[in-house]
């Protein structure tokens, strides 16, 4: 659907990444292992590191390089629960079994703040995520859900920021409340791609970039998959394509729409300016339909997205269609270098709830709809799980609903941008 790149986009994570990148080789001539996995995104990578640590026989098929998708390009911010919020997962799954996935949710907040410490790499982890309301008739969703969330879910560390301290928390008058959760977070995202890679390595599994699978097929109880120039024999297959599932596998790819997103990075500000901003260094959402997002970096640039396209494309000027949503938000900023500008294809479900299970053999995930930093490490856990036995935790997912989107592989799309237009019109009334 999207072209492939032989290289990262030029983008902050990129250029900071400048002296740890490294090519893979191609896969060529015929292999075997126990597990194929399809992506060296974060679904792919954290699946396949625990099945190496767990003994497992394992080769990775990247069509590009490592963490060359959302991965790679996304905002950095590992915000706790999932795109759609818990009222659709409670209301398929049960009380009970929602609030499982809930608690996996808090365990891979938990097991990401470890990781890089554990395989001994660094990915700029930082604590803290304030969640921000625009709207004043909006500050009751952050008093709901600290309440929802400490009375429902067991997570009662969720403390309420009134307009009065904002300024303690970031340099706006953007916005009239907060709440903020020290068990979010925010990162390098392609930092944490390639310390992962690094230590599936380490732990004796393949990556091999520029080997796109091309096709698959059952075989022999297994699957072989299939790229230009060799194939590989397993027992296991995963797909973790994502937005790039393509023709692949049609019937999944059918319940996921590729969107655009797109962020910038300033140039670097003084250390003094950085601070100003953002004082105690959380990353901030705010909570209107199309939010804005951004934090600080250890250089103290401010990396700043919120756009999104659903018909494909991205702006022609991704800096000149964002800066004057960062102006919104820091007017203080008026005119600010921006150093990096770059974009990407996030999938979306209709109902916003990942769509991660498994039939046979073959097994699946995908659906973060532009919140997948957590949510990748949870049903990762899930998913190799089930390959090493125990399918319990994977049959919570395989209790969600990810129907296809209407309108085919055509329309899709246009209806749904349409749809998007109205929540656009109503956050700006």
């Amino acid at each position: 659907m999207f072209q492939q790149s032989s290289q990262h986009v030029d983008s902050y994570y990129a250029h900071s990444c400048a002296d740890i990148l490294r090519d893979r080789v191609v896969l060529e001539g015929e292999h075997d292992a126990d597990v194929v996995v399809i992506g060296a995104g974060f679904s792919g990578l954290h699946t396949a590191l625990r099945l190496a640590l767990a003994g497992k026989r394992v080769i990775v098929l990247e069509a590009s390089r490592v963490a060359w998708a959302a991965s790679g390009r996304n905002g950095g911010q590992a915000i706790l629960g999932w795109s759609c919020d818990m009222p659709p997962l409670e209301a398929a799954l049960g009380y009970e079994r929602a609030r499982r996935l809930w608690d996996g949710m808090r365990w891979a907040a938990d097991e990401l703040r470890e990781l890089p410490g554990r395989h001994g790499f660094d990915c700029d982890y930082r604590h803290g995520h304030l969640w921000t309301s625009v709207m004043p008739r909006r500050v009751s969703l952050l008093t709901e859900w600290q309440h929802e969330a400490s009375h429902k879910w067991g997570h009662d560390a969720l403390q309420f920021i009134p307009r009065e301290q904002l300024s303690d928390w970031v340099a706006t008058d953007r916005y009239q409340a907060g709440l903020y959760d020290p068990e979010g977070a925010h990162l390098n995202p392609l930092k944490l791609a390639l310390g992962l890679a690094a230590a599936i390595e380490r732990a004796g599994g393949r990556i091999q970039e520029q080997s796109k699978a091309l096709s698959y097929q059952e075989q022999g109880g297994g699957f072989r998959v299939n790229t230009e120039r060799g194939s590989v024999r397993a027992d296991v297959l995963v797909l973790a394509c994502n937005a790039y599932l393509d023709e692949l596998d049609p019937q999944l790819s059918s319940c996921i729409l590729p969107v655009g997103t797109y962020q910038v990075a300033t140039a670097p500000l003084t250390a003094e300016q950085a601070s100003a901003l953002l004082p105690r260094n959380v990353c901030v959402t705010d909570n209107q339909f199309v939010l804005d997002y951004f934090r600080r970096t250890p250089d103290n640039r401010l990396l700043f997205g919120g756009g999104c396209t659903y018909l494909g494309g991205m702006p022609k000027d991704i800096a000149a269609a964002t800066r004057p949503f960062l102006e919104r938000v820091f007017p203080q900023l008026q005119g600010v270098g921006i150093e990096f500008a770059w974009g990407g294809h996030i999938d979306l479900t209709i109902n916003r709830t990942p769509d991660v299970g498994g039939e046979g053999n073959r097994y699946w995930l995908q659906g973060y709809s532009g919140h997948g930093v957590l949510p990748t490490l949870a049903a990762a856990r899930a998913v190799s799980h089930a390959i090493l036995g125990d399918s319990d935790e994977l049959a919570l997912y395989q209790g969600l609903s990810n129907g296809r989107f209407p309108g085919g592989k055509h329309f899709a799309a246009p209806l749904e941008a349409i749809g998007k237009a109205w929540y656009r019109l109503r956050d700006s009334i």
